[in-house]
């Protein structure tokens, strides 16, 4: 099964709210969510990383929140609709934002500089990251408060905002951290950088 099957079947199965069908139009026709990659030059940066990067989100979430010792600290139970839609689509905004270009790499093998296909990032709306998500999501579906902060704070500490910010969310929505979580351990552990 594909990247691209996959995450269609667990979107169909679990996502069922009303706009639902028409969020996942735009995502498999009105736009570049299947083909666009997750980054410019690292973790899923070719054609089709943006997807698999959000089913790792979501294979790692799950994994996470089953998770023995989670389970005793904080007695989470979220729906699989919740948990498919923050997984699935936490990295929304980055649709549109990615051009292909080439770069010269010197190739440590034989010395010599070649040319290697690229990606630029270019966003043509610069409405910031998470939040950026949030609002082309809630464009098509009605997201809960929850899972609306899930996504806005998936970055975490990484990102550029004031930590104190970070951390009340993380403290007021468990799921931001458990996404945030689960969005390290898939870039960093499963994709890792192809290139630096």
């Amino acid at each position: 099964m594909s990247c691209k099957e996959e995450f269609i079947e667990i979107f169909k199965a679990h996502i069922t709210r009303e706009g639902a069908d028409k969020l996942l139009d735009y995502l498999e026709n009105k736009c570049d969510f299947f083909t666009a990659p997750a980054s410019a030059r690292y973790h899923g940066s070719y054609e089709g990383g943006l997807c698999e990067h959000s089913l790792n989100v979501y294979h790692c979430l799950v994994d996470y929140l089953q998770r023995e010792r989670v389970q005793e600290l904080y007695g989470l139970e979220y729906s699989d609709e919740s948990v498919a839609i923050v997984a699935l689509l936490h990295d929304v905004c980055k649709v549109g934002c990615y051009k292909k270009g080439f770069r010269n790499v010197k190739n440590d093998a034989t010395g010599q500089w070649e040319r290697v296909p690229t990606y630029t990032f270019d966003d043509p709306l610069p409405y910031g990251h998470g939040e950026k998500s949030v609002y082309i999501v809630n464009g098509f579906i009605r997201l809960s408060r929850m899972e609306a902060m899930a996504i806005r704070w998936h970055m975490g500490f990484s990102g550029p905002e004031d930590s104190r910010t970070v951390g009340q969310a993380f403290q007021k929505y468990p799921l931001a951290f458990a996404l945030a979580t689960a969005d390290m351990e898939a870039s960093y552990f499963l994709e890792g950088e192809e290139d630096s």
